[in-house]
């Protein structure tokens, strides 16, 4: 129980267990998961993300481990499309395959894990891992829908007319705004009010056993029997294909250190809430993500830890 992993680890798991008991309860009405999702995501979210990133210095960001894991992310995102046939379901699938849950499982852990110097490089992938996922989701989705309109004889859309969107929907968000505005306020070297500060410190501090509460929440209520077979393999592909690429990737690169530690254990992390939330958005592959999020959650339990003790090594 005194081994670094385990004594970081274990908070996490219990806060997701006991998410997990309350869901089963039904402590929680399922109309309020969506309330309390929204509290931790516009609210809660902001205040830490801020707050850190204000004391960040951009000459100290070192962005080659960031890299590592966004080509890693590309290559894999890139051949499921290939084989899927560029459609929307495979547009969707890919998303699954390499987008982490880099903020309600990922910030608390990796806080609790490396603290503020690990923070410091897991806010610098955070800070863009919206952006590009998600706007190379919605495009490939956006061209799949184009193409298939074309095919019934519908008039053609302009590539700027499906990107814009993209974007906007991409940088409009609660992760990118906070994290870019205190990046900006770090470098003014102002220093945040006390009050502000605090105040700032106390909101952020809620985030992390709320946001894992609310993932065994989620776990408590997720149907995965119909779509087990295609949730594991969604769920290995991110948990383990996608870590051992970035370690790949990094040690070519030359890679060591703190770093890129990180971005090997926000690979092994499990799918990212946002995936569901896409699927439901084009209606496409619903509920194999929903499954896919849940199994791969649950066998986060060992990779990330496994990933963690590898790297410690």
């Amino acid at each position: 129980m005194n081994h670094p992993v385990v004594s970081s680890l274990f908070p996490v798991v219990l806060m997701i267990a006991l998410g997990f008991f309350a869901g089963r309860r039904g402590m929680v009405a399922a109309s309020s998961v969506k309330d309390l999702s929204a509290l931790v995501f516009y609210l809660l979210s902001p205040a830490l993300l801020f707050r850190s990133m204000s004391a960040v210095r951009v000459q100290d960001l070192d962005l080659r481990p960031v890299a590592a894991y966004f080509i890693g992310a590309g290559l894999i995102y890139g051949m499921t499309v290939w084989r899927g046939h560029f459609s929307r379901e495979a547009s969707v699938l890919a998303m699954a395959n390499t987008y982490s849950n880099t903020v309600m499982i990922g910030i608390p852990l990796v806080g609790l894990s490396y603290g503020p110097a690990g923070m410091v490089t897991l806010l610098a992938l955070v800070s863009l891992h919206a952006l590009v996922l998600l706007t190379t989701a919605t495009l490939a989705v956006e061209l799949a829908i184009a193409r298939e309109a074309r095919a019934e004889g519908a008039p053609p859309r302009s590539l700027v007319r499906v990107l814009l969107p993209a974007l906007r929907s991409a940088l409009i968000h609660p992760v990118p705004i906070p994290i870019v505005a205190g990046l900006l306020w770090g470098q003014t070297g102002w220093v945040l009010p006390a009050p502000v500060d605090k105040t700032l410190m106390l909101v952020g501090q809620a985030f992390a056993p709320l946001a894992l509460i609310l993932v065994g929440i989620t776990l408590a209520t997720t149907a995965i029997g119909p779509h087990l077979r295609g949730a594991l393999k969604l769920a290995a592909t991110k948990n383990l294909v996608h870590p051992a690429l970035v370690v790949g990737i990094g040690l070519a690169l030359g890679l060591s250190g703190l770093p890129f530690t990180i971005m090997v254990v926000a690979a092994a992390m499990p799918i990212g809430a946002n995936v569901f939330l896409f699927a439901q958005r084009y209606n496409v592959a619903e509920g194999m993500t929903t499954a896919a999020v849940a199994v791969s959650t649950v066998m986060a339990l060992v990779t990330v830890p496994t990933a963690m003790l590898l790297m410690g090594r």
